[in-house]
Formats: structure tokens, C-alpha cells, sequence
């Protein structure tokens, strides 16, 4: 396979992949909450579609449903987190753990097949385009509607309290901001991403399968990361962006490994170094950065004695 087809590839997963780092960007750096009711809520999107789909709904349509489901996923965990005061870590495995059970019930099997079923992506294919051609129009736009809802919903008074809310809970409960409601909803937009996610991969892959879920929270973390290695401190539009490069940048990452003959059993060890090397990254930048400064320091030091 050469670098283009790759890229091709890479491109149409990761901007799917990236609702998924969006979902978890909304808890772990605006919410500053480890959330790991991802797991949970992402098979239940792709099941709560696939279902959908496969009973003769139309696809957009079982698409929202399954973003519905995800935010009542995330109502639950934060529920559990701010009225019960569970801790946060906590809740969100509680509510993960439960979702299992219930995906099993919404699928009422371990996967659906959705091959030759009609899609979100059917409509860009009869136009004439390629699968991954498709997948990336339609992916983009998606993404593009998201980011933007994102961007302006933040603009509001409520996006505000809720960014405030992450950044300081004690301040904002002083001035005024309900947290615990700013949490909550945090959580539902979260998790509602995420299940979007899962719900336009199972039908990208053709299937919903009830253990699709697990390490998707580190493949959001690693999306993340990569995304605040190229580019930090910057207004949220252009983070929200960042964060889809860093989720496609990582598909390619990973397709090029497999692309090395790694045998079908190494597979997870291969995922999990890359998983490593990406977490790794500012560290790396941390270190790079200081050496740098260092040697300009010492630089302007020796110029200023001579």
C-alpha cells in the first residue's frame, strides 16, 4: 500500500476518531475530570445506530438517536459524580461497567453487521465517490458542525461558566455559576461526541460490536496530546482543530506500523507502543525546549563576559 492510499486511510479514520478526542478533551482539559465513561458510551453509539439502521431507520436519524444515548450515558456519570459525590474516576467506571449490560440489551447480540445497509456515507458513495473519499466529505462536515456548535455554544454565558468551572470550581460556586449543572452538561455534550463517534465508525467498519469500546479513552488522550505537541495555549477553535489533526496524524501513525508485517497477535502490543511514544511527546518537547534555552542562556552569558 503506498503513502497516498495510507493517507487516505488515516484521514477518513481519524476525522471519525476525532468526535471521539473532542468528547474527551470536553472532561479531561476543559473539565479537568478523568472520564472514563468513554469506553461505555462509544459501543452503545455504534449499537443504538446499527440497531437503528438494521430495523429500518433512516441513518441521520439513527446517528442522532445514538448521540442522544451517549448524553444520557454522560447524565448518568455526572449524576453519579456531583449529587451522590462519588468520585469522578469512579463514576465514570460505574457507568461504563453498566453500559455494557445495557448495549447488550440495545444490540441483543455481540455485533450487528451493517454490510449493504444504507448509511450516512450511502449518499456520497451513488455520487460517485470512493469509500474513503466519502467517508472524508462526510466525516469533515460532521466534524466541521461539531467544532463550530462547539465553538459557539463556549461563546454563550453557560459555555463560559462552564469553561470557568474547569479552570477554578471554588471561584465560579463564589460568583454565582451552578457547577454542578456546568459539570453535567459538560458531561452529556462529552459523552454525546464520543457515542457520535462510535456511531459513524460502526457504520464506516460495516459492523457495531458491544467490545469496541475498550482503549478508545487513550486513543482520545493520544489524539490530544499530539495535538498539544504541535500547537499549545491556543484559542479553543483552533485547539478543537489541533485535536483532529492529532487523531488523524495518529491513524497514520499506526497504519504505517501495520503496514510492517506485524503479526495479527502483536497487533495490541503495537498500538500500545505508539500509545506510549504519542503520551510520551511532551516530555520529550519539555526537555528539547530547556536544552534549547539553556544554550541560549549559556550564549548570552559568554557574549555578555566578552
Amino acid at each position: 500500500m503506498n503513502v497516498i492510499t495510507l493517507l487516505l486511510s488515516a484521514t477518513s479514520q481519524g476525522m471519525l476518531w476525532s468526535l471521539l478526542a473532542i468528547g474527551v478533551y470536553m472532561t479531561f482539559r476543559i473539565l479537568d475530570i478523568a472520564d472514563l465513561t468513554a469506553e461505555g458510551s462509544f459501543p452503545l453509539g455504534g449499537g443504538i445506530a446499527a440497531i437503528g439502521i438494521v430495523n429500518g431507520m433512516h441513518p441521520v436519524l439513527a446517528t442522532l438517536f445514538a448521540f442522544g444515548g451517549g448524553m444520557l450515558a454522560g447524565l448518568v456519570t455526572g449524576i453519579l459524580n456531583t449529587k451522590f459525590k462519588i468520585p469522578a474516576l469512579l463514576a465514570g467506571i460505574i457507568t461504563m461497567t453498566g453500559l455494557y449490560s445495557v448495549t447488550s440489551r440495545v444490540m441483543g447480540a455481540p455485533n450487528i453487521a451493517l454490510l449493504g445497509e444504507s448509511t450516512v456515507f450511502t449518499a456520497a458513495q451513488d455520487m460517485g465517490l470512493s469509500k474513503n473519499n466519502a467517508v472524508i466529505l462526510v466525516g469533515a462536515l460532521i466534524v466541521l458542525l461539531v467544532i463550530l456548535l462547539l465553538v459557539l455554544f463556549f461563546r454563550t454565558e453557560i459555555g463560559l461558566a462552564v469553561r470557568a468551572t474547569g479552570d477554578n470550581p471554588d471561584m465560579s460556586e463564589a460568583n454565582g455559576i451552578k457547577t454542578e449543572n456546568m459539570k453535567l452538561l459538560g458531561y452529556m455534550i462529552s459523552n454525546g461526541s464520543i457515542a457520535l463517534s462510535g456511531a459513524l465508525l460502526a457504520q464506516n467498519n460495516g459492523f457495531a460490536d458491544l467490545n469496541s469500546g475498550v482503549g478508545t479513552i487513550v486513543i482520545g488522550l493520544a489524539s490530544i496530546i499530539i495535538a498539544e505537541v504541535l500547537l499549545h495555549n491556543k484559542p479553543i477553535l483552533v485547539r478543537l482543530i489541533t485535536i483532529v489533526a492529532g487523531a488523524i496524524i495518529y491513524r497514520f501513525i499506526l497504519a504505517l506500523v501495520f503496514e510492517m508485517n506485524v503479526e495479527p497477535t502483536d497487533s495490541k502490543l503495537a498500538s500500545a507502543i505508539v500509545l506510549v511514544i504519542c503520551l510520551s511527546l511532551p516530555q520529550i518537547r519539555s526537555k528539547f525546549t530547556f536544552k534549547t534555552k539553556k544554550k541560549g542562556a549559556d550564549a548570552n552569558a559568554t557574549s555578555i563576559k566578552n
